[in-house]
């Protein structure tokens, strides 16, 4: 049978992209992961978003697969259907509506593959590390008892860690975790942290325990004066903290049902002109609600604004917002692979009512958070240990 040639455009689509151990990702897919994420309506920068989530698929497939976790078909199945229950639709109207706009069903599935693979191999090799004792749920108790004010005087160091400089960044990070001198530890902040708070050492004034991600509250509570957490890991970066002092406060502290906060994208990172831009907007406002009007007449995805329970949201947003009182902005953060600038804005906190804790919950939900945190930096190890090459 004679086949008609592939013309030239056609085979530069499939033509490999970007080469990541031995697999390869072609122009093809990298247009259609964009698509997706338009669809998606997902913040930030698509081409580069695209690249960075294709990379991170085949090294967490890859990985599942050397250890022989390939999910089943009918895990793949509820795992689309569970998908396209968050947007309120079906797995057939979800396929519909992405193939409509140039996705194709095999695109979603190997999105959900690798996701589903990615989770199974977490869970195997990270599952039997992050039981909690009852000392700890204990703990956890402790501080999110709004019958208690517990404040904590921290000096932080945040570096950031994108994926060809992981491993060394690692490195230093667990060296200076092991200060116990408050100088010494302001040293290192003063040469290697990226945040606000770099001219002042890393110093960061009292602060409400409560006002922090629930699952740094027990690490904090056990470290004694001068000690450092171990190297926390966030998106393209690495936290620690030093513990100065903790007291009591004499009002009861606040615990929170939900943060609301918005998050408007300026593409270039920390370049000059992007942090120029984002040093405009930030004159310019005065609440959250005014950013609809600095966002007006571009992609609704330079914009994203909602409400989360403090839980749900990621460590280093809910670090910046911690510092923040309402209205007040943060240019810390970064996404896609550091080329999108982002500009945080605290829009307030609503009090959580006074409640039961049910001890199973709290110990189930710091499991997850040990887990998503040996996540993070498994998946950062891989990265730094890859061979990757942009055709």
């Amino acid at each position: 049978m004679i086949t008609a040639p592939i013309s030239t455009s056609a085979q530069s689509l499939f033509a490999t992209a970007i080469k990541v151990n031995d697999t390869s990702i072609t122009h093809f897919e990298l247009e259609e992961r964009v698509r997706f994420l338009r669809f998606l309506r997902a913040p930030g920068n698509h081409n580069a978003l695209a690249r960075e989530q294709l990379i991170d698929d085949r090294l967490k497939v890859g990985a599942a697969q050397a250890v022989g976790i390939f999910p089943s078909t009918d895990a793949i199945q509820t795992g689309m259907e569970e998908f396209a229950g968050r947007v309120n639709l079906t797995r057939e109207e979800f396929i519909s509506a992405i193939t409509a706009g140039g996705v194709s069903e095999d695109a979603f599935r190997d999105f959900v593959f690798a996701g589903i693979a990615w989770r199974d191999l977490v869970q195997a090799k990270f599952g039997s590390r992050v039981s909690v004792s009852e000392g700890e749920i204990d703990r956890a108790l402790a501080s999110s008892n709004s019958g208690g004010g517990v404040e904590v005087l921290l000096s932080e160091i945040i570096m950031p860690a994108p994926p060809p400089q992981a491993a060394a960044v690692q490195e230093r990070a667990e060296r200076i975790a092991q200060i116990t001198s408050i100088a010494a530890f302001a040293s290192e902040a003063r040469r290697f942290s990226a945040s606000a708070s770099k001219p002042r050492s890393g110093r960061l004034d009292w602060l409400p325990i409560t006002n922090l991600p629930p699952q740094l509250h027990p690490i904090l509570l056990g470290l004694a004066p001068g000690e450092v957490t171990s190297p926390i890991p966030l998106q393209n970066a690495i936290a620690l903290f030093q513990l100065r002092d903790i007291r009591e406060a004499d009002v009861p502290a606040k615990t929170y049902a939900a943060i609301e906060y918005a998050s408007y994208y300026i593409t270039g990172g920390r370049t000059e002109a992007a942090l120029k831009t984002a040093r405009k907007v930030a004159n310019s406002v005065d609440r959250c609600d005014d950013l609809y009007g600095i966002a007006k007449g571009q992609d609704p995805s330079v914009l994203e604004r909602g409400a989360k329970t403090p839980s749900e949201i990621p460590t280093d947003i809910a670090l910046e917002l911690a510092k923040l009182d309402p209205g007040e902005i943060s240019t810390t953060l970064t996404r896609s692979g550091g080329q999108t600038l982002v500009l945080l804005m605290l829009c307030g906190r609503s009090p959580k009512l006074e409640q039961d804790i049910d001890r199973g919950d709290l110990s189930l939900g710091l499991q997850n958070q040990r887990l998503a945190s040996f996540s993070d930096g498994y998946l950062e190890q891989l990265r730094a240990d890859a061979r990757i090459v942009e055709k």
